[in-house]
């Protein structure tokens, strides 16, 4: 079975240094040269501070989008964990510390995040739910939101569903816990592509859509 179809069109402008060219899965999913992202979906918490397409605020939410129970892989990772309440999965592109984009599958539970590398059945990267301090989006129409984990590294993630994501998160973390994490919204960002390494993502409205554009910044001091 085919989990990974092709995400929507990305734009992204590269930093200064020459930049080998983007996976099959980042070309699929551009909407004009580089690597933007088109608007995310979904209703929910967000909505007052946000600027949004039609067609996101009234997209169908129903969790899973990659029929979890029905995956051996998923299911075997997710039972070595002790999880099996799944509220979110669905595929999504990480970025790697050297600014490359990755195919995974993001699964949340009521208790973690895990991403999933789709065609080695892997899991690559698990973050308790309790470790996330804050969520970065910006106000435009893009698909990218960074979750931040200051006991580990930060994650760059793109998603079409990102504004369902966002959401599921915060109700996770609040069902669990009286503590509710900051969603920091601003067209410019930070984040911690590793515990040394730290990029900024500026968001700027475009002709027919929004550019985005990821820059290396000086390595945090020790």
């Amino acid at each position: 079975m085919d989990r990974f179809r092709p995400l929507r069109r990305i734009q992204v402008d590269p930093e200064p240094a020459a930049a080998a060219p983007p996976p099959p899965a980042a070309a699929a999913a551009n909407g004009g040269a580089g690597e933007d992202v088109s608007a995310a979906p979904a209703a929910g918490l967000l909505m007052a501070s946000r600027v949004r397409r039609r067609s996101a605020v009234y997209r169908d939410c129903k969790g899973d989008y990659i029929g979890v129970p029905n995956d051996p892989c998923l299911t075997k990772i997710l039972s070595k964990q002790g999880d099996n309440k799944v509220l979110f999965a669905d595929k999504v592109l990480k970025f790697t510390q050297s600014g490359k984009m990755k195919r995974r599958i993001l699964v949340i539970t009521d208790f973690a995040l895990y991403l999933v590398d789709p065609d080695a059945d892997i899991l690559k990267r698990r973050i308790a739910l309790a470790a996330v301090d804050k969520l970065c989006i910006s106000k435009l129409s893009d698909n990218f939101f960074a979750i931040i984990v200051p006991t580990e590294y930060d994650c760059l993630i793109a998603s079409t569903r990102k504004k369902e994501i966002v959401d599921i998160i915060i109700k996770a973390i609040k069902s669990n816990s009286e503590y509710q994490p900051q969603v920091a919204s601003s067209n410019r960002f930070e984040y911690h592509a590793a515990a040394e390494v730290i990029k900024e993502v500026e968001f700027e409205e475009a002709e027919g859509g929004v550019k985005t554009r990821i820059t290396h910044k000086a390595k945090a001091k020790s």
